[in-house]
This record gives C-alpha cells, sequence and structure tokens, in this order.
C-alpha cells in the first residue's frame, strides 16, 4: 500500500458515506479512485501526473469534480463532523495563496473567493474546530475580507456549543450577540483601544492553539496549502476531504 493510500481502518469509515446507488454502468472501484484523490491533495501534483496504479487520471479527476458539485465530499465532512460533542468550539483563519492557475477567470464572472492584497491573490480558509482540535465547520472567502462576516455565518450553524474562542479580529458586538444568542459564552479578547474591556477565562483561552494546529495539519495537505482550483466549491471540496482524512485518522487511533 502506498503510504498516501487510506488504510482499511479509515476506508471502513468512509466507505458507508458515500453514495450507494449507482445508475448505468457500474462505477470504478471507490476505493482506488478516492486514493488517488488523496495523492494528488498530499502530494500537490497536477492530475495530469497521478501515477497508474491509480487508473486513468481523468477518471479520478471527473469523480472528484463531479461529487464535488454534488456537495458529496461536503455532506460525508458533516456527516463525520456531526458526531463531535461541539460543546466548545474554536473560530480561526487561515490566508492560502492562490496559484496563478486558479486565478485565470472571467472577470465580472462569479465570486470563486480569489481576491487581491498585498501578497498577491489569496483565499481565506475559515474554520472551526471542536475540543478535539477537529474541525466542525468550514468557510471560504476573499484573502482581504474581514474574518467576522464568515466567521458570524459559521457560529450561527453551531447547536450544542457552550463556549465559543476566537482572537481579537472577531471582537464586534454584533458577533459576541450572534454567540450569545446560541447560547454560548464568547471568550473573545477586545480590541485594545476599547474603553470597556471583556475579561476571558485564560484557561480556555489558551486552548485557542487547537484551531491553529488544525491549519497546520491541513497545510501538509499542498493542494490546501496552495490554491491550484479555480472554484470556490473545488477548493472548498479540498479543504473537506482533507478534514475527512484528520476525521478517519482519529476514529483509527482511538479504535
Amino acid at each position: 500500500m502506498a503510504r498516501f493510500d487510506l488504510s482499511d481502518a479509515e476506508w471502513a469509515i468512509i466507505a458507508p458515506l458515500l453514495p450507494n446507488k449507482p445508475r448505468g454502468v457500474p462505477r470504478t472501484d471507490d476505493r482506488r479512485v478516492l486514493n488517488g484523490i488523496f495523492y494528488i491533495l498530499r502530494t500537490g501534483s497536477p492530475w495530469r501526473d497521478l501515477p497508474g496504479r491509480y487508473g486513468p487520471y481523468t477518471t479520478v479527476y471527473n469523480r472528484f469534480n463531479r461529487w464535488a458539485k454534488a456537495g458529496v465530499w461536503g455532506s460525508v465532512f458533516k456527516a463525520l463532523s456531526e458526531q463531535s460533542p461541539e460543546s466548545m468550539a474554536f473560530i480561526d483563519s487561515s490566508i492560502i495563496r492562490a496559484h496563478q492557475h486558479a486565478a485565470g477567470g472571467k472577470k465580472g464572472g462569479p465570486d470563486h473567493a480569489i481576491g487581491l492584497s498585498r501578497g498577491g491573490l489569496s483565499t481565506k480558509i475559515h474554520a472551526i474546530v471542536d475540543e478535539y482540535g477537529l474541525p466542525i465547520r468550514l468557510g471560504l472567502s476573499q484573502g482581504q475580507a474581514s474574518d467576522k462576516g464568515v466567521g458570524a455565518e459559521l457560529i450561527a450553524s453551531l447547536t450544542r456549543a457552550r463556549h465559543v474562542v476566537a482572537d481579537r479580529g472577531y471582537d464586534a458586538r454584533a458577533l459576541v450577540d450572534g454567540i450569545e444568542a446560541i447560547g454560548a459564552t464568547a471568550h473573545i479578547p477586545t480590541q485594545r483601544d476599547r474603553k470597556v474591556q471583556r475579561s476571558v477565562s485564560k484557561p480556555i483561552y489558551r486552548q485557542r492553539n487547537l484551531v491553529e494546529r488544525f491549519f497546520c495539519k491541513l497545510k501538509h495537505f499542498r493542494r490546501c496549502a496552495t490554491r491550484f482550483d479555480k472554484l470556490a466549491r473545488n477548493f472548498l471540496a479540498a479543504v473537506a476531504l482533507a478534514s475527512i482524512r484528520l476525521w478517519a485518522r482519529s476514529y483509527e487511533s482511538t479504535t
């Protein structure tokens, strides 16, 4: 087995969550195709350079693209993340450079979460992780966008969180009100120039490194560390797939 391939334990976790109603001609072996997709995500190689042991690269790419469009990868991620106790939520974002191949869209087209900042073309990945450092919410925005907009949307989707932890970049009255609206406590330091400073539990805030460590693990997948996909849905699917692998490895290590 190649070192990028799914182990038997990981496959046993992911396989039941994949579509199981093939239509027409039976599709190519799911495990081989998924191993090919993970090879590309992990190495950052072009699809054309996929090793022959995974089958035709067109088959692997088409499966990735078609299931990204159908929302399959997001659904698998959601099914795994729903197993989280979700009592604590740590939110942050990370800026990803967009390769020139990702920026070839027509001007005036739909927003594919690529923005122009001082560092060049970039995308921002937003994530919420739980008390185990596992991702439970994901989102994208343009690289120069504020964290507060997407952050508020992700937080609003939490249903069981009791503590939400973030850095000063998320200090906004509307966002804090949104956290309180879901029945959680906000652990967000106030901006230093504010007259009234919000007290934050140091033991809880110290655990914010969980979300920073998640981004470090995510960027081991080179297709997530640099954006090559033109479509936002495909790049978000790549991030979801990397997160799925982290969830599968977590399950594998505890069984």
